[in-house]
């Protein structure tokens, strides 16, 4: 019998999850990702400077680098990186199902985002996830950003420690939160109620927000599939935030104050 052609995208698509790889750079990324046991670590390159600073987490994760000569330093990592003299190769992390790190926290908060593509913006989203207690972040497979050097730099060690998920689609990932009991906002700068109104009463409740890229803003079918479109009451008449703001804020101003 032969397999439907979904079976066959999906076994593909584990195989080649099995075979991806990438390069962490920069001190902070590389300590917090060595210090991580739940991080697969496979190859590192250091300048012995570099290695004076990362001496302990370098004995803690149990890992044998390859230390180079700074002038000889050319890590398989774009030129421009400013990689500090230690890179790490690793696996990317696992965090399992959405249900798994989205029930059991008490007035959970997840932000979700629909084709946020840019690696700083997810990294500064995942750095606010972890300083505002949100439970996970959750892009698509396709069309957002995927775990990336530039990504755990920005993240500043966030990336460890922070769930985040790529889904394969973010409508069913909606309406499967709904199903949790999540109220889903959807952020939009020309929604007529703000994210204070649609959370009063409700702040113990869990609350999912969906952010979209900067320009297009959500689709279509994210915003039919959402529970409300929901607005940051800004001050000024005129400018729009960075997603990574919106998504600051937009915690912030659910989180139960009590």
């Amino acid at each position: 019998m032969k397999k439907p052609k979904w079976v066959i995208e999906k076994e593909q698509g584990k195989k080649e999850e099995a075979r991806e790889t990438l390069w962490l750079f920069g001190l902070h990324a590389v300590r917090d990702a060595l210090m991580n046991p739940a991080r697969q670590k496979l190859n590192m390159m250091v300048t012995p400077n570099a290695l004076a600073k990362l001496e302990d987490a370098v004995a803690a994760s149990g890992i044998t680098p390859e230390v180079v000569d700074p002038r000889k330093f050319r890590p398989p990592i774009d030129q421009g990186s400013v990689h500090q003299g230690a890179v790490l190769e690793v696996k990317p992390l696992d965090w399992g199902r959405m249900a798994d790190v989205c029930i059991g926290a008490q007035a959970p908060r997840v932000i979700m985002l629909d084709r946020v593509t840019d690696p700083h913006n997810v990294g500064a989203i995942l750095r606010s996830a972890e300083v505002l207690g949100a439970s996970a972040v959750i892009g698509t497979r396709h069309h957002s950003a995927p775990e990336t050097g530039a990504l755990a730099k920005t993240a500043s060690g966030a990336l460890e420690r922070q769930p985040y998920l790529r889904i394969r689609n973010l409508a069913d990932g909606i309406r499967e939160l709904q199903g949790m009991g999540y109220l889903v906002l959807g952020l939009d700068g020309d929604a007529e109620t703000t994210i204070e109104t649609a959370v009063e009463g409700k702040r113990d409740r869990a609350v999912a927000l969906v952010l979209g890229a900067e320009g297009p803003g959500l689709r279509e079918k994210t915003r039919e599939t959402v529970d409300m479109l929901v607005r940051i009451d800004a001050g000024g008449g005129f400018g729009s935030l960075n997603v990574s703001n919106a998504a600051a804020i937009g915690l912030y101003a659910t989180r139960d104050h009590k």
